[in-house]
């Protein structure tokens, strides 16, 4: 059954790829936005999606690049005939010491993060004001906008002011019948994972995290395993869903205890 038409930033893998594939099969159009670099792997996805009887689309961009935000709503509204739920999940992360880091490394983190995020909120607000049928903005935080990490600044600063987004994107969007959310997973198994999990293992050795047994507290979860990218794509699905709709302004964590709220 069409449940609507959902662009997904960040689809050529990790929870962006999971998202756009447990989205189609919930019904949903599909459009499906990554770097113009990743073309090769969103045509994957694209594949994959059109191979188990949905629709998909993509419209390559860079989510940091306004015109580009502007122009793939666009092009999605035109192709499908509106958008009913946008998945800003694109994102980077730069590790390393506070004290060893630059300006422009933060200034390349926030342009994504959360230059991008503004982006994807207000041209898809935009269009979803203009078709006068409600919709679901949904965004991309994480444990690290929950809480501070070592040799994350950047990133958790970034992450914490999706945080900030998504709550007043909420309160001015309501009256539309729009609701903003936002979903913040602890360590998911993906690649970025496995590079960002490098990083930190190597500036943990020359820190107060040097043992093994500090490093668990810090980075181990309740459960005793990373998040899949599947179990977040049923969250933000959740999201997504009609049956969200009196949930808005909210970050829900998903990090397998991790980190209580």
């Amino acid at each position: 059954m069409f449940k609507g038409i959902a662009l997904v930033t960040g689809a050529s893998r990790g929870i962006g790829r999971s998202t756009a594939l447990r989205l189609s099969r919930d019904g949903f159009k599909l459009a499906l936005n990554d770097l113009p670099s990743s073309k090769g792997l969103l045509e994957e996805v694209q594949r994959e999606i059109i191979k188990n009887g949905g629709q998909a689309m993509t419209v390559p961009g860079d989510v940091s690049v306004e015109k580009d935000v502007e122009s793939m709503v666009t092009n999605v509204a035109e192709a499908y005939g509106g958008l009913d739920v946008m998945v800003a999940n694109a994102g980077i992360a730069i590790i390393g010491p506070l004290v060893e880091s630059t300006t422009q490394d933060f200034e390349r983190v926030l342009s994504v993060n959360v230059i991008g995020m503004y982006h994807c909120y207000k041209y898809a607000a935009l269009q979803m004001i203009k078709q006068g049928r409600g919709g679901r903005i949904i965004g991309a935080s994480s444990i690290a906008g929950k809480q501070g990490w070592p040799f994350a600044s950047f990133y958790s600063a970034s992450k914490f002011a999706v945080r900030g987004l998504t709550q007043s994107a909420a309160l001015e969007l309501g009256k539309h019948g729009i609701t903003v959310n936002a979903y913040a997973p602890g360590g998911v198994a993906t690649k970025m994972l496995e590079d960002v999990g490098s990083d930190l293992m190597g500036h943990f050795a020359n820190s107060r995290f040097s043992t093994t047994e500090d490093r668990a507290q810090l980075v181990g979860s309740a459960n005793g395993r990373h998040t899949t990218p599947e179990e977040v794509a049923d969250l933000v699905a959740f999201l997504a869903s009609k049956e969200s709709e009196p949930i808005t302004g909210q970050t829900l964590s998903i990090n397998g205890g991790l980190y209580f709220d």
